[in-house]
């Protein structure tokens, strides 16, 4: 065969499929039908079924982060409001998803310029400087960034500071402010190459700072400092406290222990090992807080642990690639509920670490496990998954995740560390962790 495609290897491929019946039936079914409904296994349609063994208590209406990539943070105030709701006996309640993402804004821009003096002396279109511009304060976020801004900020009800236009569709507000931020690189790397002084540049980044404050304070409004919070439980009763911050709010009213909670990874890629520490290059938001840290383990110890945490009535957060075998009106993350080998007439078999080393996965998107159901051996057949894209697929917002789902693109959780063995809990809080690239596919879910 030629390097090239000639005519008459094309001839040949289109007598190929004109002959192939399957193939002109799934042209014929396809052309004004969608792929996912067309694909669908009838056998395993029809054994959907939103029952568990195992619920946390405490699941209250799911959210909606709309249109932004705010799920990391709103999967953790999902967490938080369980615990805030078991405390107060409350039917439904949100935190502020627009507070979370100003100072979440703020400090990636105060992460990003820094980023940017830290390597000056990299040349402008070096991949990593291409990687620093291209994105600088995404909505996405990863758990240790999550508690960096929690211990920093803490969390306010969202009546003190409602989702507005921006909040829920961030995209031109992102735009705007990266369109700034990449002047600010250039004027930074420009007094680098000067030979500016380090106060001088310190005070121009504070400039800088100061004018993206303002462009969030314009797009998501003004954080509150104190406030008062008043609601009324299951039964009615009224419940007010007074002279609030958003501090006090969250160690008196919440008062999780955040840095008791391990973040776990399943990541089978040939470049890592299990049982070992791994952290993102350039990863993070709050300059002072703590850098991403995650521990490599085998999926069995992830299953255990986040059984175990559910068992104990306590949720978990997890990051996942929800972009495969999704259907997102039912609410279904099944491998086997699409049969595309079947429609296609072809074999699809790239493996996990296949798929995560040449680009077909990656960690996308963040929700919260409130369920489990197991079989009589105590082995997980499926798994309750609260989402963030409102009340209107699966079970009112609730979807479920099988088994074997979790197996092939579930990558993260987060549990307290009781529900780990203490063999890995040693080599979370005793190893050094190993630097990844900037891009690597377990920094994506922050991109």
């Amino acid at each position: 065969m030629k390097n090239s495609v000639d005519k008459k290897t094309i001839e040949n491929f289109e007598k190929l499929v004109r002959k192939d019946q399957s193939t002109n039936s799934a042209r014929n079914a396809s052309f004004r039908n969608d792929l996912q409904e067309i694909s669908m296994d009838w056998d395993h349609f029809r054994k959907i079924d939103h029952s568990f063994s195992h619920v946390v208590t405490g699941e209250m209406p799911t959210t909606n982060q709309k249109s932004s990539g705010r799920c990391w943070g709103f999967a953790g105030l999902n967490l938080f409001r369980i615990y805030l709701g078991r405390k107060y006996n409350l039917r439904d309640f949100q935190f502020s998803q627009s507070y979370f993402m100003f100072w979440d804004k703020l400090e990636k821009s105060n992460y990003f310029l820094e980023s940017i003096i830290k390597t000056a002396d990299e040349n402008w279109n070096s991949r990593l400087i291409m990687h620093l511009l291209s994105n600088p304060i995404q909505d996405g976020g990863q758990w240790d960034m999550w508690i960096n801004l929690v211990e920093k900020y803490g969390v306010v009800p969202q009546s003190e500071m409602p989702e507005s236009y921006s909040s829920s569709k961030s995209m031109r507000m992102n735009r705007m402010i990266t369109r700034k931020l990449r002047e600010n690189a250039m004027q930074l790397r420009s007094m680098k190459g000067k030979k500016a002084s380090k106060n001088d540049i310190l005070n121009k980044k504070k400039q800088m700072l100061e004018q993206i404050y303002k462009m969030l304070t314009i797009h998501l409004g003004n954080p509150p400092n104190t406030f008062d919070w008043q609601i009324r439980d299951k039964k009615k009763n009224f419940i007010k406290f007074e002279n609030l911050n958003p501090n006090s709010f969250y160690n008196d009213h919440i008062g999780l222990k955040l840095d008791e909670y391990v973040c776990l990874i399943h990541c089978p890629m040939s470049d890592k090992e299990y049982n070992k520490v791994y952290t993102v290059k350039f990863l993070g938001n709050v300059i002072e807080g703590n850098p991403i840290k995650y521990l490599n383990v085998e999926i069995d110890d992830m299953k255990k642990a986040t059984i175990s945490s559910l068992q104990n009535d306590e949720p978990v957060w997890f990051g996942c690639d929800v972009s495969k075998h999704f259907h997102r009106e039912l609410g279904v993350m099944d491998i086997e509920l699409f049969n595309y080998d079947l429609f296609y007439d072809l074999k699809f078999g790239m493996s996990k670490a296949s798929r995560l080393e040449y680009g077909d996965s990656q960690m996308t998107h963040a929700m919260l496990f409130t369920g489990v159901d197991l079989d009589s051996k105590n082995k997980p057949k499926k798994w309750r998954v609260e989402n963030s894209w409102g009340n209107k697929a699966g079970d009112k917002g609730y979807n479920i995740m099988t088994d074997r789902w979790f197996d092939e693109y579930n990558y993260e959780i987060v549990v307290h560390k009781k529900h780990i063995p203490q063999k890995l809990l040693d080599l979370f809080n005793k190893e050094v962790p190993i630097n990844l690239d900037p891009w690597d596919p377990m920094g994506a879910l922050a991109f």
